[in-house]
């Protein structure tokens, strides 16, 4: 009876260990593209990932985000895996309970200013005083301006702020609904050249970089899934590199504007680096610790620890040429 009874228990260890195995083995990939992120069309249109993936038997699913608020939204649902974000939108996210770590570096750009148009009269932060002003919350724009307008002195409540997506914020100026905008290349590139409007305030240091996020709990349950992800985005990223006449093209086809003004946005953008580490904890808790100060973050959150805990530099080994 004992005999039948251990091999009872050694037929069910055996079958829950088949079946969790089984839960575990990874069918789709969902990842994001985005017009801000230009690394992720090459990764896209040239189908790298499916390439490298496609043995393995792991359908890929791409999403449009349409900013790191919606990358965000997605990460949480669990409907994207992997997603596109600013580093300091990734650490509200984070603060916020989104369980996400940030894994990799897609560019450093000068991606977000303010923007008026030249009949405005709007010509520093300091003049936004009573007006109204489109910005996309959660996102880099929206941290940008929040941090211009604690250098000028101002918060939020001395200015009327019109919740819209990047692109409706562009219209929204365009038709002078808003006095200025927080914009977001391309389509601030855009805004420039084809309308005329006026970056009024520029700060390069204060645009945090382009980081691709991950769900933890993917992570954790396929960390050489993760490590194959960063490989095939460090292809794309030399592409892009080595071919910018085909990145720009790229950019043209998905987001249907000139090429002048994708010409301008890929000025602004730096593709040079791919690594997470320390400068980007810096910049991150820079604009962490900004925010905290004009109040938009409680004073208990910890920054420092949340981006500790946010980046998570360990799968660079998967980049090409290690």
């Amino acid at each position: 009876m004992k005999s039948i009874l251990r091999l009872a228990t050694a037929i069910a260890v055996v079958a829950a260990s088949h079946l969790s195995a089984h839960a575990d083995q990874l069918s789709e990939l969902r990842i994001d593209w985005a017009t801000y992120n230009p690394v992720s069309l090459i990764l896209k249109n040239d189908r790298i990932l499916e390439k490298e993936l496609e043995k393995d038997g792991i359908k890929v699913t791409w999403v449009q985000s349409a900013g790191s608020n919606k990358a965000l939204e997605f990460l949480s649902a669990g409907s994207l895996d992997f997603g596109s974000t600013a580093g300091a939108a990734a650490l509200i996210g984070r603060i916020n309970g989104n369980p996400i770590k940030s894994i990799y570096v897609y560019s450093k750009p000068e991606w977000t200013a303010l923007v008026t148009r030249k009949d405005t009269g709007i010509s520093k932060v300091a003049d936004l005083k009573g007006k109204s002003i489109a910005v996309t919350r959660g996102t880099d724009p929206h941290i940008f301006l929040v941090r211009a307008l604690a250098d000028a002195g101002l918060t939020e409540k001395d200015v009327s702020l019109v919740l819209l997506q990047h692109a409706d914020g562009r219209l929204a100026l365009k038709r002078g609904d808003v006095a200025a905008w927080a914009g977001l290349d391309p389509i601030m590139a855009s805004a420039e050249i084809e309308d005329g409007d006026v970056l009024f305030h520029r700060n390069a240091a204060n645009n945090t970089w382009g980081v691709l996020n991950v769900r933890e709990e993917f992570a954790r349950q396929h960390p050489d899934v993760v490590k194959r992800v960063l490989k095939a985005y460090e292809q794309a990223r030399a592409e892009a590199q080595k071919n910018p006449a085909k990145l720009k093209s790229e950019l043209v086809a998905a987001t249907k504007l000139p090429d002048e003004v994708i010409a301008r946005q890929l000025e602004r953008t730096d593709l040079t680096n791919s690594a997470i580490g320390k400068e980007q904890a810096s910049t991150i808790e820079a604009a962490g610790v900004a925010l905290q100060k004009a109040g938009v973050l409680k004073p208990e959150v910890d920054v420092a620890g949340t981006v500790s805990q946010l980046i998570d530099a360990s799968y660079l080994s998967a980049r090409v040429g290690q």
